[in-house]
């Protein structure tokens, strides 16, 4: 009994290989294999321009990972340094000190230091000033990475559904509704849909990293900005006022 049932499994096994086979004889299309590049080729006019984003939004993605990380770099003795000059009385040294490193802190505390002598307030307006200009030179083309975040699933959706439409004309036109006719064309066209997709998460991800990053340098400069000013509201700072 057992040894029947196997040898009944054995032979639809070899059946359905030889039809296998067999299929593969009669169309040679089975046999055929294609490499990446020429899938994603397929996918038609569209991916241009989602191609050029994906290469614009990379350029965009490594100048601004090296311009945040230089700027956003933190001196963990710049303020101690600053705040022994500037109880010293001496200034200028306590500028050179802030100009010798050029990060964004830095020059947020230049200008506290250029304002020395004059109101509490207006020191920290000056202050808040300058790191809002650091902000937005951190922020410089972070808004193309947002728009590339909605312009390239766009690009790959208008892809495919133009795609649609040329597939559904030749079917009217030729009247061929086979599954091979429209899937063959189906599965080309929602290339360009994943390609937009792919393009878009790429770019959506580092708009969101990068924006964290600044995030993080705020919060950092607000709390040197309070250190300064404390360091120049102290008894003991012997700093002489213009």
């Amino acid at each position: 009994m057992i040894s029947s049932f196997i040898r009944l499994q054995v032979d639809s096994l070899s059946q359905a290989t030889q039809a296998v086979q067999a299929a593969a004889e009669t169309n040679p299309a089975l046999n055929q294999e294609i490499s990446v590049l020429e899938f994603v080729f397929k996918g038609g006019f569209f991916l241009i321009p989602i191609a050029l984003l994906l290469f614009y939004t990379l350029y965009v993605i490594f100048e601004r990972y090296m311009f945040i990380k230089k700027a956003s770099k933190i001196d963990s003795h710049l303020v101690s340094d600053i705040r022994t000059n500037l109880n010293a009385g001496n200034i200028d040294m306590a500028l050179s000190v802030a100009d010798r490193t050029g990060t964004a802190h830095s020059n947020v505390l230049r200008e506290g230091i250029l304002t020395i002598g004059r109101p509490i307030a207006e020191i920290e307006s000056n202050m808040e000033r300058a790191a809002n200009i650091e902000v937005a030179l951190m922020e410089k083309k972070l808004g193309h990475l947002g728009l590339i975040a909605g312009i390239a699933p766009t690009l790959g959706f208008i892809g495919t559904i133009s795609g649609v439409i040329k597939i559904f004309y030749s079917i009217s036109v030729t009247e061929d509704i086979s599954i091979g006719n429209i899937s063959g064309g189906l599965y080309e066209k929602m290339i360009s849909s994943g390609a937009g997709l792919v393009v878009g998460i790429i770019a959506y991800s580092a708009y969101h990293l990068f924006n964290g990053k600044i995030d993080d340098f705020v919060l950092n400069m607000q709390r040197q900005v309070l250190e300064f000013v404390s360091i120049i509201q102290r008894p003991n700072y012997a700093g002489k006022t213009k």
